[in-house]
């Protein structure tokens, strides 16, 4: 157990940072169900739309750090190619 002012601190911190990170992480995924979703309805408007609101939360969460780049591009990758089948 953390029995140094700084490490009770960060174990707080660490809390504060997950609570957040974790609606970040949540946050993006809503937003890939709805395009997945709208993917698999074959609505390409639909689908269009909802590729314009991933693309700037997939980089939001590479900016805050919750996603790696290469799984951000890899997610959108995939979801602007099954949008191209449509």
């Amino acid at each position: 157990m953390a029995n140094t002012p700084q490490a009770k601190k960060r174990i707080r911190r660490n809390a504060r940072r997950t609570e957040i990170n974790g609606a970040r992480v949540g946050r993006i995924r809503t937003f890939i169900k709805k395009a997945e979703a709208a993917l698999t309805s074959g609505d390409k408007d639909a689908a269009a739309a909802a590729m314009a609101q991933v693309q700037p939360e997939l980089a939001r969460g590479v900016a805050k750090g919750v996603l790696h780049r290469n799984t951000a591009a890899r997610k959108f990758s995939r979801l602007t190619k099954r949008l191209a089948t449509l």
